[in-house]
């Protein structure tokens, strides 16, 4: 599995994926999920994928090529928009390609892309690419995307996350996000592939690869845990009916009132009567024989 985590703010881009992928507990690789691609100075896009490593390695190996689309590709897109467009006509001749025999094998076909970058003229863009090739794009109220094991990850993000968040601040939030996935999935690993992007930059001037022995990334994990532990400690302890200093937690809701306990009826109920075995056929017939006997 994998997380990468792509943000669209005001002032740039920031992406952000782990290179772990996995077949099991005892198979085990790296892989890089980000690809960056590059023209002129006149246009830069960033690829970070999640799913079947060999459906996302043929996607990326279409766009290298540049392949066209109806005379359109990366090289030539005049919009992030259309280049977006030509992502998603190259997961769709994957699947073309693949599905039949994917689905003989009883594999699904399973793909996600955060796709981004500017072209000249234009403001930087965001999209979510589906395994369908169809896209959503990041918007000032929606500013971010995630893909591969987002859950952990996510409620950072929610919390600190705006369009007007600065790019630095936004950095230290993504690698904070990654952190707490990094601790609570195993399926997610170092190293990391770390890309700021500033507006207008057209090139990838703000780029670094992450392992346990960048001196940031570890201090991040270090202080985090222990901030958080402080600030659990620092929240006051529930109080049952005002015995303790912090706030009452049997304060009466507005809308549902407490879950009803049930108790045993006290009315006495009558015992059923047993059932009674029936006899095997041949024990019936013996007494029969000897009712019979008697009556003789």
């Amino acid at each position: 599995m994998t997380y990468c985590v792509g943000l669209c703010l005001k002032d740039g881009l920031v992406f952000l994926s782990d290179t772990r992928t996995n077949a099991g507990v005892d198979q085990i690789g790296t892989f890089r999920k980000m690809a960056l691609f590059q023209k002129d100075q006149n246009r830069f896009f960033a690829l970070m994928s999640a799913g079947n490593l060999a459906i996302s390695q043929a996607v990326k190996e279409i766009l290298l090529q540049g392949q066209l689309f109806e005379g359109i590709n990366l090289w030539n897109a005049q919009s992030c928009h259309d280049a977006a467009v030509v992502v998603g006509e190259a997961v769709k001749q994957v699947y073309e390609r693949d599905h039949e025999a994917l689905t003989k094998a009883g594999i699904e076909f399973n793909c996600n892309f955060i796709f981004g970058g500017q072209v000249k003229g234009e403001r930087p863009r965001l999209f979510n690419v589906y395994s369908a090739g169809n896209f959503i794009e990041a918007t000032p109220e929606t500013p971010y995307f995630q893909i591969g094991e987002s859950k952990y990850g996510k409620p950072i993000l929610d919390r600190v996350i705006t369009f007007d968040t600065p790019l630095n601040l936004a950095t230290k939030c993504a690698l904070i996000s990654m952190d707490s996935t990094l601790k609570s999935n195993i399926s997610v690993g170092l190293p990391l592939d770390l890309l700021v992007y500033e507006k207008n930059a057209l090139k990838a001037s703000k780029l670094v690869t992450i392992d346990d022995a960048n001196p940031y990334f570890e201090m991040i994990h270090k202080l985090w845990g222990e901030k958080l532990r402080a600030a659990f400690n620092a929240i006051v302890e529930p109080s049952w009916n005002n015995s303790g200093r912090g706030p009452s937690i049997t304060a009466p809701t507005k809308k549902m009132g407490p879950v009803p306990v049930h108790k045993r009826l006290q009315k006495s109920v009558s015992p059923a009567k047993p059932i009674q075995k029936s006899k095997p056929a041949a024990k019936k017939k013996e007494a029969k024989k000897a009712t019979t006997k008697t009556k003789a």
